[in-house]
């Protein structure tokens, strides 16, 4: 089927959902909010799982989202699904002038730098900090710390080579523990969020996604941590740390070559 009749036989089941299905009828704007997060979570698990049947049912699911949002809002004659269209595909015409336009550039770092200064065109002039208040309040706090850092960095706001980065994460544990010693937990909870800050930093100097190293991170460690539980011949609590540790050495040896 035709990409465009495909699209056209989605919005026409969207609209008969919407006058047809009491579920759908209740729905709000704001009330599909933990849908759209969550659905957008499971096409990021689906497409670092590598499963491609999976990565199609869960991109289906969150173009759904946007698809039934638009419908909504096309039914108090707000906006509707064409208008989406147009204003994405002039604002991705205007920020690539490279693509649908003279300028030339030699790096994605220029394409970056050019969408930026075009972004700041078509809005108010804000400060930086008023813009990174209005991040969205739904960012993980990883995502939200490497959107503050590499905002703040445009602006001058930057360390002069990577060595700075690594002494800070330094600082800050030095100061982690010496709060973990002798002060209170309010102080220990804003000194390790300073940590995780400093490491932030590190990720984006080196181009990691944070986020996405943790994940891996998480996921690395329950495969590893499934190991254990099968070497083990009783419960683990009946262990001591150092026996369980072993095991722990032993189960990221013999998955290594997978991970």
């Amino acid at each position: 089927m035709p990409p465009e009749a495909a699209l056209t036989r989605l919005l026409k089941t969207i609209a008969a959902l919407r006058a047809g299905c009491p579920w759908d009828q209740e729905q709000t704007p704001e009330s599909l909010c933990p849908y759209l997060l969550e659905e957008a979570a499971e096409v990021v698990a689906a497409i670092e799982s590598g499963n491609q049947d999976e990565i199609l049912e869960e991109l289906g699911d969150l173009l759904l989202q946007i698809v039934l949002q638009a419908q909504i809002f096309s039914e108090s004659e707000q906006f509707d699904f064409a208008a989406i269209c147009e204003r994405l595909t002039e604002k991705m015409i205007y920020r690539h002038p490279h693509v649908f336009g003279s300028v030339a550039v030699s790096s994605s770092a220029e394409v970056i730098s050019n969408w930026e200064h075009l972004k700041t065109q078509e809005k108010p002039v804000q400060t930086v900090t008023a813009k990174l208040r209005q991040l969205p309040k739904n960012l993980s706090a990883l995502s939200t710390a490497h959107k503050i850092s590499r905002k703040v960095a445009q602006v001058g706001f930057e360390w002069s080579d990577l060595s700075g980065v690594l002494a800070k994460v330094k600082e800050e544990i030095a100061e982690l523990e010496g709060a973990i010693a002798q002060e209170s937990p309010l102080r220990q909870s804003e000194e390790l969020g300073d940590v995780l800050f400093s490491l932030v930093n590190v990720a984006r100097w080196q181009k990691i996604d944070s986020e996405t190293a943790l994940r891996e991170t998480n996921r690395r460690f329950l495969n590893r941590f499934a190991l254990v539980e099968a070497l083990a011949e009783r419960p683990l609590e009946t262990y001591s740390i150092v026996e369980l540790e072993q095991f722990w050495q032993t189960a990221k040896q013999q998955l290594k070559t997978q991970e």
